[in-house]
């Protein structure tokens, strides 16, 4: 593969673009790296640079060393899923990164209480909300379970979303093509809480009844000009990695 230089010339920036492309899933686990030598051509860098790199690459788990084989891209243990499936799917189309899948797909109509969701989207206690729920798979391991949640305002411009099917495009795209709205993501956000039985059941977790498991989740919202549209939360399986920025 061909590779294009960053336009910066530190090592930060040969250690990006190698990133961008383990998270896009265009390098794949098991995929080799150019020799140092042709890193070095390729960016315009030092030897130096181009090792120092390596091991920013190396200290996140993202490439290992393998004998003959020289740099090769290593089995992630940074998660892609949420906001940064929609960034890589708009880069190039792939919806799952190599050795990913997705299993227990369910989409329902249900009256939404959490006072979180219920602020997010300007809902009412008790008003009816589309909730679409699925599990991440790594090498058939669960990593995460992705909850979406949507108002009526949005079903009714992409009526796709409440039905029990895999979405074949993505709502923003569907939402803004009906109504000329762009849609904007907000600040997705991270904490940390105890796992629900629900959630230990769909990771596969198993843990004593009322047993506290703490997990990950990352929350954002979608908005177009005048109103919410969808509330993303990712529940990630203990150990997960996972990045927080775009």
């Amino acid at each position: 593969m061909a590779y294009k230089a960053p336009e910066g010339k530190g090592y930060a920036d040969v250690a990006a673009h190698f990133r961008a492309l383990i998270k896009s899933g265009e390098l794949a686990p098991g995929d080799s790296l150019p020799s140092v030598t042709e890193l070095r051509d390729q960016f315009g860098v030092a030897s130096k640079t181009v090792s120092r790199a390596l091991a920013v690459l190396k200290s996140e788990g993202l490439v290992t060393s393998r004998g003959s084989l020289g740099t090769v891209v290593a089995k992630s243990p940074i998660v892609i899923t949420g906001t940064d499936r929609l960034a890589r799917m708009e880069k190039n189309g792939l919806r799952y990164a190599p050795g990913e899948t997705s299993s227990g797909h369910r989409v329902m109509r249900r009256s939404v209480y959490d006072p979180e969701v219920c602020t997010a989207l300007d809902l009412e206690p008790g008003d009816e909300a589309v909730i679409r729920i699925r599990v991440f798979r790594q090498d058939d391991k669960p990593t995460s379970v992705g909850i979406s949640i949507y108002p009526p305002h949005t079903t009714a411009a992409v009526p796709e979303l409440a039905d029990d099917v895999r979405m074949v495009k993505q709502f923003d795209k569907l939402y803004t093509e009906r109504t000329g709205l762009e849609v904007v993501k907000g600040q997705r956000t991270a904490h940390s809480r105890h796992a629900s039985q629900d959630e230990l059941a769909a990771l596969e977790i198993d843990a004593p009844p009322h047993s506290a498991v703490p997990v990950t989740v990352t929350v954002v919202t979608f908005h177009d000009d005048e109103r919410a549209l969808g509330y993303w939360e990712d529940v990630y399986a203990p150990g997960t990695r996972v990045p927080l920025s775009d």
